[in-house]
């Protein structure tokens, strides 16, 4: 999977979690940070959009895994930096899965 085709289906969880919760959601780019720029976008709302998000995509996100914050930085990851990061996750996911 391409991270233009993530990052649509991102955006399409992101919208309907928020329509859903009864929440304002701005226009979403590339660029906005789902916690930052997103109400009510929180830790309890991650691993429900990161669950959802691996169900479009029918491939497995570890349940510990936090998308939405680079694991090193702890900085929160802008939706281009999560479709990428995910897409690597997927490219690893089956290159081990090719090796077994």
């Amino acid at each position: 999977m391409n991270p233009a085709t993530l990052m649509e289906k991102l955006i399409a969880v992101i919208v309907q979690i928020q329509v859903d919760s009864g929440l304002d959601c701005p226009q979403l780019t590339g660029a906005t940070k789902p916690l930052d720029n997103v109400p009510g976008f929180d830790s309890k709302v991650w691993p429900v959009a990161t669950t959802i998000l691996s169900m479009e995509i029918g491939a497995p996100i570890p349940d510990d895994m936090n998308i939405f914050v680079d694991e090193t930085t702890k900085i929160p990851r802008s939706i281009d930096e999560i479709a990428a990061s995910v897409c690597e996750l997927l490219k690893r996911q089956a290159k081990e899965g090719a090796t077994e």
